[in-house]
C-alpha cells in the first residue's frame, strides 16, 4: 500500500465546498480558470483513497467510458515535480512534440504557427520503423486555455483522424499541491463513425484480440484479475502511454539535448514495462532503435 496522502484541513474544507459547487468533470474550454482550478483541487481531495492504494502502486487513478460513437480515458495523478517548471514546459507546443514522439505509435511531430494558430501535426503509424509516407497525419490545434501560478490548462484538438476516427481531444490540466508537488489531469478521447467502428472491430478481432486495459471487471477462473477489453481497453492503454510520456519528459530536464532524449526514451520504456499485460508490444532494444531513428529524422527535417 502506498503511504497515505495528506491535504491541509482548511484547504480540504474549501476544496470540498468547491467539489459540491463545480462537480468533478474535466474543465470546459469556456470555464473560468479559477473555477477549473477549484474543480481540479476538489478532484484531488475526492481521489485521496484511490491515489493512496491502487493497482498501479503509485498515486494514479485511471477511468474510461464509452458512449455512442465516442470513447474517453482520464488519468489523475500526483507527480513529484514543482508546478512552475512543469507548467512552463507543458505549456509550450514545441515541448509537446518531445512528449508525443515517445508514444510507440508516433512516427513524427511538427509544430507550425503561433499563438491561437498553433498546429501540432502528428504522424501515427505502427509499432515498428516505417516511412512517414505510410503513416497517417493528424493535425491538432494547440491551445493554452489558462496559464497562471495556480493553474494550467492546455488542449490539443483534431477534427478528424485516420480510418473514420474524429474529434480527438487531449486535455492537460495541472495545479500545485502541498510539498512542492503537482496534481495532473490528462484526458484523452475520440469519436468514430461507421468506418471507424468497423476498423476497430477488425483490429480487436485480430491483432488486438488479446490486449486489455487496466479497469478490473472481475476475476478469471484461476483467481487472477479480468481486465476491460474492447475500445475502452484501447483508450486506457493509450492514455497510460501518453501519461508515461509526460512523466518521462518532465524527468529529463537537464543535460545536453542528446542526453535528455536518451533519458526520456529509456524512462518511457521502463514506465510502460511496469504493466506488461497491457503495454508490452516490442522489446526495449527495438523501441530505442526506432525512437533514435525517428528523432534523427526530426532533426534532419524539422519543418
Amino acid at each position: 500500500m502506498l503511504r497515505k496522502l495528506s491535504v491541509p484541513s482548511a484547504a480540504m474544507r474549501a476544496i470540498a465546498f468547491a467539489l459540491l459547487c463545480t462537480g468533478t468533470g474535466a474543465a470546459r474550454a469556456d470555464e473560468p480558470a479559477a473555477a477549473s482550478a477549484a474543480s481540479l483541487h476538489a478532484r484531488y481531495v475526492a481521489l485521496q483513497a484511490q491515489l493512496g492504494d491502487n493497482q498501479f502502486h503509485r498515486p494514479l487513478h485511471l477511468a474510461s467510458s464509452e458512449g455512442e460513437g465516442k470513447v474517453a480515458g482520464d488519468i489523475h495523478a500526483l507527480i513529484n515535480f514543482p508546478f512552475d517548471p512543469a507548467a512552463a514546459a507543458l505549456g509550450a507546443a514545441g515541448d509537446w512534440c518531445d512528449i508525443l514522439l515517445l508514444h510507440i505509435n508516433t512516427k513524427a511531430c511538427r509544430v507550425a504557427g503561433a499563438g491561437q494558430a498553433t498546429v501540432v501535426s502528428l504522424w501515427i503509424g505502427r509499432n515498428h520503423q516505417q516511412p512517414l509516407a505510410e503513416a497517417s497525419r493528424v493535425d491538432f490545434a494547440f491551445r493554452v486555455g489558462a496559464s497562471s501560478t495556480e493553474y494550467l490548462r492546455i488542449g490539443l484538438n483534431a477534427d478528424s483522424g485516420p480510418m473514420g476516427t474524429r474529434d480527438y481531444r487531449i486535455t492537460l490540466e495541472a495545479v500545485p499541491v502541498e510539498n512542492g508537488r503537482t496534481f495532473l489531469h490528462l484526458g484523452y478521447s475520440y469519436g468514430y463513425d461507421g468506418l471507424g467502428r468497423l476498423a476497430m472491430q477488425t483490429y480487436l478481432a485480430t491483432a488486438g484480440r488479446n490486449r486489455v486495459g487496466f479497469t478490473v471487471t472481475g476475476a478469471q477462473p484461476d483467481g487472477s484479475s479480468r481486465h476491460i477489453g474492447g475500445v475502452r481497453g484501447l483508450v486506457e492503454r493509450n492514455a497510460m502511454r501518453y501519461y508515461a510520456a509526460i512523466e518521462a519528459f518532465l524527468g529529463a530536464r537537464s543535460g545536453s539535448p542528446q542526453a535528455r532524449f536518451d533519458k526520456r526514451i529509456r524512462d518511457w520504456y521502463a514506465a510502460t514495462a511496469l504493466y506488461p499485460r497491457q503495454l508490452h508490444e516490442i522489446e526495449q532494444g527495438e523501441y530505442l532503435e526506432m525512437k533514435r531513428m525517428e528523432n534523427q529524422r526530426q532533426q534532419d527535417s524539422p519543418g
